[in-house]
C-alpha cells in the first residue's frame, strides 16, 4: 500500500501545476496566473512498488468562478522514455531525491492501475495517509470485463482527456470534474463502467462525482 513520506517536495506540486495547466487545452482559466489549492483526490499503488500514482483534483480561483480540474500524476526516480511531452516537471524530494513528475494519462503504470481500479482489482489509497484504502472512491463496470490494460492512444480535447486501447476501448479522464447535484453519481447512459471521487466544494462540503469514464465499442455487425 501506499507509503506517504513525511517531507517537503521543491518546487511543491501546485507549483508545478501553475505553470503546466495552462498549457493544457482543458484548462479554463484566462490569461492570468492560475491560484492553485489542493481540494481532494486518491493514489494508487504501483505493485513493483516504484512510481508514485496520484489522482488529484486541484482548485483554480483566479477567475470569477472557481474550476475543479482532476489531475492524475506520477512520480518517477528516473525520465520515463518517450514521454518528454508528458513531462509536468522535476521537484526534489526531501526522501527520495530527484523525482519526475507526469501526467499520468501518458504513463503506462497508471494507466494499467486505473484499468485494474476500473475493473476491482486496484484498491484505491488515501490520498495522504499511508497504509489506508480510501472508502470515499468506489468503481462500477458492466459484466465481467476484462479491462485492457494498455491505452496506448491518449488525445487531449476541451473537456476531457481519451485513452484509447487497441480494441478501441476509451478510458475518459474527466478532467472537470462536477458535484453530482443529489451526491450519487451516476454514470452516463451507454458507458461500460467509471471511476467517482470525493473532493471539498468551495464552501467546505464534501462532494462526490464521476471522475472516469470506460466507453467499449459497438460489436461489430
Amino acid at each position: 500500500m501506499s507509503v506517504i513520506h513525511r517531507t517537503t517536495l521543491e518546487p511543491a506540486k501546485l507549483e508545478l501545476l501553475t505553470g503546466w495547466l495552462p498549457t493544457r487545452p482543458w484548462y479554463r482559466g484566462g490569461p492570468q496566473e492560475p491560484k492553485l489549492s489542493k481540494a481532494g483526490g486518491f493514489r494508487l499503488d504501483d505493485p513493483e512498488g516504484e512510481v508514485g500514482v496520484e489522482f488529484m483534483v486541484v482548485r483554480d480561483e483566479s477567475g470569477d468562478t472557481p474550476v475543479d480540474y482532476l489531475v492524475p500524476l506520477t512520480y518517477r526516480a528516473a525520465p520515463l522514455d518517450g514521454a518528454g511531452t508528458a513531462l509536468v516537471g522535476t521537484a526534489e524530494h526531501g526522501v527520495l531525491g530527484r523525482r519526475w513528475v507526469y501526467d499520468a494519462c501518458h504513463d503506462p503504470v497508471a494507466v494499467a492501475e486505473l484499468a485494474a481500479l476500473v475493473e476491482g482489482r486496484a484498491e484505491p489509497q488515501a490520498q495522504s495517509v499511508s497504509h489506508t484504502p480510501d472508502r470515499e472512491v468506489s468503481r462500477a463496470l458492466a459484466g465481467e470485463g476484462p479491462v485492457p490494460a494498455e491505452f496506448p492512444a491518449v488525445e487531449d480535447t476541451e473537456e476531457h482527456t481519451e485513452l484509447t486501447a487497441p480494441d478501441g476501448t476509451v478510458l475518459r479522464v474527466l478532467r472537470t470534474p462536477h458535484p453530482a447535484p443529489d451526491g450519487a453519481p451516476q454514470a452516463e447512459p451507454g458507458t461500460a463502467g467509471h471511476v467517482t471521487g470525493a473532493w471539498d466544494a468551495p464552501d467546505g462540503t464534501r462532494v462526490q462525482g464521476l471522475m472516469v469514464l470506460l466507453l467499449t465499442p459497438p460489436p461489430a455487425p
